[in-house]
């Protein structure tokens, strides 16, 4: 799939309005995708209105972020009048919150760009899908787009797609070859690697420590052969809390939580896991479960997130139904 594809369907539709939609509490890896994206679209087509519309919100992290690029963003992207959606790191309609149904009816053609495994109801309605799982992360997608159509990134744009990029390979421990190459190469289109890296430096919010202390504390053991499965709940920060539950020794982390009525579940495993098991999170659990729960779920094979409608202990359960289902040779005991 290259980027030709999608401004062809641009120019079939005479867009003067695209609106590029990532994901709700957009992630670094989202918001510096869209803005590389955005500039990438503008460098061909200088007359042509594009926006980057937040479903809900970003990430903490990624606030900060926007204090060193100069990007731009809608809380009330629109929509309802664009000539063409673009999702950005974005695999399930589910994610976009209550600009999902303004994108269900809208007419304009749907496009996918993405490096999770696609989701079937999001393929079906998309009229070009874009993804690349081998990839480690939606911005080295994009950065595929600058060098098929032989354009050097600028210092911003290099710098939003390293950022992008660190983010979602947790500082380069998960990055494959082609990443270290790709990094590599916006090094030399000026990025200080050191000086951008230390921008993905925060200090923990105090409600995001009580958060995973919380979720530790209520956290229920289950061996299933060898592996030690971690099933929690918690008000806020789901991703963070199961990110930290893995650090203290899990092989699989599961966090829900309710909010507005809806409930979200985020899920993560070692590489380990992922390697001896082949179970993907997002395929093999994420999906099924967000069916069951009449939302949606997908991801990665090692990170992967619900949204969907039930109570946490239903939704927790049908997690643990699933895990038992995939691992062959069950020897189950509750550990806590």
């Amino acid at each position: 799939m290259s980027f030709q594809e999608i401004t062809k369907i641009l120019d079939e539709t005479d867009a003067e309005l695209v609106v590029l939609l990532c994901h709700h509490n957009a992630d670094p890896d989202a918001i510096c995708s869209a803005y590389a994206f955005k500039s990438l679209l503008k460098h061909f087509k200088p007359n042509l209105e594009v926006e980057i519309g937040l479903a809900h919100g970003m990430s903490r992290l990624s606030k900060h972020l926007l204090k060193h690029l100069p990007i731009e963003v809608e809380t009330q992207p629109n929509v309802e009048n664009s000539d063409a959606i673009i999702l950005l790191d974005t695999n399930t309609i589910q994610q976009l919150n209550k600009l999902a149904e303004k994108v269900k009816n809208s007419k304009a053609p749907i496009i996918v760009i993405d490096h999770h495994a696609p989701h079937p109801e999001t393929q079906q309605m998309a009229k070009l899908s874009i993804t690349n799982e081998e990839a480690s992360s939606t911005c080295e997608v994009v950065y595929d787009f600058y060098k098929q159509t032989d354009v050097k990134p600028s210092e911003n744009e290099a710098k939003a797609l390293f950022l992008g990029i660190a983010f979602d390979t947790r500082h380069f421990i998960i990055a494959n070859s082609s990443t270290l190459k790709t990094v590599a190469e916006l090094s030399e289109a000026g990025v200080n690697a050191q000086e951008t890296l230390s921008l993905l430096s925060l200090p923990m919010e105090f409600s995001e420590r009580v958060a995973r202390l919380k979720a530790s504390e209520r956290t229920k053991l289950v061996r299933i052969n060898n592996w030690i499965l971690a099933f929690s709940h918690v008000s806020a920060y789901q991703a963070s809390a199961a990110r930290a539950i893995i650090e203290l020794g899990a092989h699989i982390a599961v966090v829900a939580g309710q909010k507005d009525g809806s409930l979200e579940i985020s899920l993560r495993s070692t590489r380990e896991f992922h390697k001896k098991t082949c179970i993907h999170l997002g395929k093999d659990i994420a999906k099924p479960l967000g069916e069951y729960l009449h939302g949606m779920g997908g991801g990665h094979s090692t990170a992967a997130g619900v949204n969907g409608a039930g109570n946490i202990e239903t939704g927790l359960e049908h997690c643990l139904g699933l895990l038992k289902g995939k691992l062959t040779n069950n020897q189950v005991a509750t550990l806590k």
